[in-house]
């Protein structure tokens, strides 16, 4: 099947042209790429890893450069990218051979994009080796194309809520067992200058959790094309629920998309207390949260604050669902990771691949609170709360579609911007139509 590189000029909001990449979604500029390991081929050679934002901990990325080392030779240098601009990077530089990153993480939601468009080596030759049937069937899914792998899970993070045990006992609250329970609660828990449950207007990522609840999808495949489905009953139901808890529990912004939440639940480094009862965030984020300690500076200058969590004052549980006792299904965090089809060092990529699905690294992310892509080493998350809240909600949890335009849904807002205009008070129905017909000018890429 031949593959259009169009898709991939849809990713930022200007036009992204790249003509250098193959026409085939296996990249001619890596003619053996459906080969196995060539351990000899990799010998001396120095490779760049992408890595996005600072989920992956430093324990991880020193042992990826003394592995690689090891096992090669050369020289592993990991850069870290901006979630912000990565799309613009990865579309701009993956055609460039003498620019792209040898082996790149990608955030999920945009593998089909990518691999779709030829952007990555096919990983087939070596998919068993490095974990096969045991990786996170999710997430090999959006990376495939045609029953061929090009991108393959690297880590998940599922969503759960975090809230104030001290502000829900207060107000004789328990742990909620459905959905519409928890968004009364939380909507009686709001305050002057204490939102019940802090969620952002745009916020789309935590906001489809109400959508798929209901059981709604965002979009739908009709024969071999996609179409966006906000406009569906159920995702109207769903929508209907969130405008009323952005509005009657949640004190952010209209226009606030991701952000960082648990600064809101914690108390700052002066006592003063949270401005939220309530947040939903991804799992690693309990790092983040906890009595202050003390602030550090780090070696760049910036200032970190050392945080003890307290089981007296934060809990954790999955959003529940609409059926007493059920989880809702919540939008899968995490990321995918492949080969550059243009790379020059596709064997020692491949040795790096090797490491990363190596039982060690896969432990190791564990340890640290990432899901890992191996689910064999689920349990290296550990039995702790956050752990079964973790995974609790990570069972049912969804992805976005797997168009192959959905990446260029993303670069362009389109979600950030209908969300917000929900949130705001607007006509739920005349939004959703009108934005089901922006994403199916581009969903099909």
């Amino acid at each position: 099947m031949n593959k259009k590189l169009g898709a991939l000029g849809l990713l930022a909001a200007s036009a992204i042209v790249l003509a250098g990449c193959s026409a085939s979604p296996s990249g001619s500029a890596a003619p053996s790429d459906t080969d196995g390991f060539d351990p000899e081929g990799a010998k001396g050679q120095d490779i760049t890893f992408w890595v996005m934002g600072g989920d992956t901990p430093a324990e991880a990325r020193d042992y990826l450069v003394d592995a690689y080392e090891e096992a090669t030779g050369g020289t592993l240098t990991i850069e870290e990218q901006s979630w912000g601009d990565a799309l613009t990077k990865l579309a701009n530089q993956l055609p460039d051979a003498n620019n792209t990153p040898d082996v790149t993480e990608i955030g999920n939601t945009w593998a089909p994009t990518f691999t779709t468009a030829g952007a990555f080596s096919d990983l087939s030759g070596i998919y068993e080796d490095l974990g096969g049937a045991d990786l996170l069937p999710s997430f090999v899914e959006v990376g495939e194309v045609d029953g061929a792998q090009y991108a393959l899970p690297y880590y998940f993070g599922s969503r759960y809520i975090t809230y104030r045990k001290d502000i829900w006992e207060a107000a004789g609250l328990d742990v909620p067992t459905t959905l519409d329970q928890f968004n009364e609660d939380v909507k009686t828990l709001k305050s002057d200058g204490q939102a019940g449950f802090y969620i952002g207007g745009q916020d789309w990522r935590n906001g489809i959790s109400w959508i798929f609840a209901n059981g709604g999808e965002l979009a739908e495949k009709d024969g071999d094309t996609w179409k966006s489905t906000l406009s569906a009953e159920n995702s109207i139901k769903g929508l209907t629920q969130f405008q009323d808890l952005f509005t009657n529990a949640s004190t952010a912004p209209v226009t606030e998309a991701d952000s960082t939440p648990w600064v809101n639940i914690n108390n700052d480094k002066d006592g003063n207390p949270p401005t939220a009862a309530t947040i939903i965030a991804p799992g690693w984020a309990h790092w983040s949260i906890g009595d202050f300690v003390e602030e550090k500076t780090n070696d760049d200058g910036t200032k970190t604050e050392v945080r003890e969590w307290n089981d007296d004052t934060f809990g954790v549980f999955p959003l529940p669902g609409v059926e007493e006792g059920s989880v809702a299904p919540v939008f899968a965090g995490g990321s995918n990771i492949g080969i550059s089809a243009t790379s020059k060092n596709q064997a020692g990529a491949k040795e790096l691949l090797r490491i990363v699905f190596s039982d060690e690294y896969q432990e190791m992310l564990g340890k640290n609170g990432l899901g890992p892509a191996n689910t064999k080493f689920v349990s290296s998350l550990g039995d702790d709360q956050f752990a079964k809240a973790l995974i609790d909600s990570a069972l049912g949890s969804k992805l976005t579609p797997a168009a192959p335009g959905w990446a260029a849904v993303e670069g362009k807002k389109i979600l950030e911007e209908f969300f917000g205009k929900v949130a705001a008070g607007g006509d739920i129905a005349a939004l959703a139509a009108e934005y089901d017909e922006k994403i199916n000018a581009i969903i099909n890429g």
